[in-house]
């Protein structure tokens, strides 16, 4: 990085923890700090909400994703439209007219303590959880282009969004995250134009299309019904459907953005300003990661993309079969750009595309045999590496910043909502005669100790084949039984406290089983949780619990 790119970056970040702090208007009461004193517009509502599900991961992972896999990513969004419609139908009334804080008080009033404890809390083992991933993701960033030590890193980062989190509470989050939305579809954009311009003069964009299409990355409906295929048409509209809504709609993280709206309709409109903008915007980066395949067709690419795991290779005995595999490589990768240029024939070309997938399993199979705990897969690395080899000087600067926007604006509103629960859902449930003032005060103190909790996370985390894919899978485990448990609520007034309860737990035991039994894509983890957990507990209900009351 050039000076003029740590100029773009610091003075990007230093603006938005500034704009956070200066928008603050010193909240005064747990209302103010917590739901920004239900003054946000449907605009304000709508970027807030995308701004908190875009986080870095988003921009490490997705088109590192889209490299290597193609466009079928997308399909998991199949089924976020359709969440949009049935939240705003039917979950945002009630949590507007009950006027609470959190998704789970609603859950005390149509059940009973022991379920709105139960739920708050696998919220917060979740949420706490992806709090952490979403500071080690840009950590990992920092760490390829600084040199630092990851743990250093991830404390930075940390601190800062910590900083403006924590003075000026959901107000403040919502007000940056206006701001980081505009830096990140800038950057993107700025990215991908260089991306298309920067191809040979005679490969065009149609031509540059028909590269892709013939390398299968295009291929972004699957309708094989595979219950093992991670992203089908199927599971996009199914599995993805009960992710999103368990995500947009019970997740606090995501609730206590459109809670801040001024009105029910108004946080309706933010909602399905998402819900347009959603499936194009990830459809757009996963585009991005596919134009970067394109483009490293005619340009040389490093065997593997993780900067640190060549290092590490190349410091060790296996150095020599490295450096003989990397000349191979680069003799193979001209072969394809030379077949390409001139029109060689599509069979020889996969013939070689096949031949350097080998190349690349065979050097991540050295890198590992050099130092067993060096991480080898480097999908999150190809985007970073991209921006830092290819991209010209101020620009990097700003891509880097986008990725940090993202994250600052993801782990802000997580922080605030993980604050916000344990607040709520916890101590003020348990401690009711304390003033306003305490109240505020254990809120700005949760959202310190979820940021440090965050940041020790993150200093002990590890790449998992794909961060976007770690942080879906992570949610999914949890995100089927705690909507089940809303579905009951909102449309069963039959089931009372004591059948919901069991069936949850019952719930959550089946799908950590079906994850490790791992013969199931970890969408089909949000429907079979949220089904089983709706079933049980009417089985439950009317089976065990008919005569007795909670």
């Amino acid at each position: 990085m050039q000076t003029l790119d740590w100029a773009v970056l610091i003075c990007t970040l230093i603006f938005i923890v500034l704009y956070g702090i200066w928008k603050n208007k010193n909240p005064k009461n747990i209302n103010e700090y917590l739901k920004a004193g239900n003054q946000s517009r449907w605009w304000t509502v709508g970027l807030s909400v995308m701004a908190t599900q875009a986080s870095a991961i988003t921009f490490l992972s997705t088109p590192g994703q889209a490299f290597n896999d193609g466009m079928g990513f997308i399909q998991f969004y199949f089924g976020l439209p359709f969440a949009m419609v049935i939240i705003c139908l039917f979950f945002i009334p009630i949590y507007h007219r009950l006027k609470i804080y959190t998704a789970y008080e609603f859950l005390e009033n149509r059940f009973d303590k022991r379920v709105r404890t139960l739920t708050a809390s696998l919220f917060l083992m979740q949420r706490g959880l992806a709090a952490g991933i979403t500071i080690y993701a840009p950590a990992i960033i920092l760490s390829v282009v600084l040199n630092w030590d990851l743990r250093i890193t991830a404390l930075v980062v940390g601190s800062l969004v910590i900083l403006y989190t924590l003075v000026g509470g959901t107000r403040a989050v919502n007000m940056t995250q206006k701001l980081q939305m505009f830096i990140i579809f800038s950057g993107m954009f700025l990215a991908f134009y260089f991306i298309i311009t920067n191809f040979p003069n005679q490969i065009s964009f149609l031509d540059a299309l028909s590269i892709a299409g013939k390398a299968e990355k295009l291929n972004f409906l699957d309708f094989s019904i595979n219950l093992k295929n991670r992203y089908t048409f199927w599971s996009g509209i199914t599995g993805g459907l009960f992710l999103s809504l368990s995500y947009f709609g019970t997740d606090q993280s995501q609730v206590q953005r459109y809670l801040s709206g001024r009105s029910i309709r108004e946080s309706q409109m933010g909602l399905i300003m998402n819900g347009f903008l959603k499936v194009p915007m990830q459809f757009f980066i996963l585009f991005t990661g596919v134009m970067v395949f394109v483009f490293y067709q005619f340009e040389s690419a490093p065997l593997n993309f993780n900067p640190k795991a060549i290092l590490t290779v190349k410091e060790s005995k296996q150095l020599e079969e490295f450096s003989k595999l990397e000349i191979e490589n680069l003799e193979t990768q001209k072969q394809i750009r030379n077949l390409l240029l001139n029109n060689g024939s599509s069979k020889e070309i996969d013939a070689l595309r096949k031949k350097e997938s080998k190349q690349r399993d065979i050097a991540r199979y050295i890198i590992s045999k050099s130092d067993p705990k060096q991480e080898t897969n480097d999908k999150d690395y190809i985007f970073i590496s991209f921006i830092l080899s290819h991209l010209p000087v101020g620009l990097i600067g700003l891509l880097i910043a986008v990725i940090l926007s993202a994250s600052m604006s993801s782990t802000a509103s997580e922080l605030n909502a993980l604050a916000a629960t344990s607040t709520i859902d916890l101590y003020k449930r348990n401690y009711r005669n304390k003033t306003e003032k305490t109240y505020l005060k254990a809120s700005k103190i949760f959202t310190f100790l979820w940021g440090l909790m965050a940041i020790l996370f993150a200093c002990f985390g590890n790449l998992f084949e794909n961060l976007i894919q770690l942080i879906n899978i992570i949610g999914s485990i949890f995100y089927g039984t705690i909507l089940g448990i809303f579905l009951v609520g909102i449309f069963n007034s039959s089931v009372k406290g004591k059948a919901i309860f069991w069936a949850a737990i019952i719930s959550e035991i089946l799908v950590i089983s079906l994850f490790t039994w791992d013969k199931i894509g970890f969408l089909w983890l949000n429907l079979i949780g949220a089904l089983a957990t709706v079933f049980l507990s009417l089985f439950l209900q009317n089976i065990l619990f008919s005569e007795s009351e909670d």
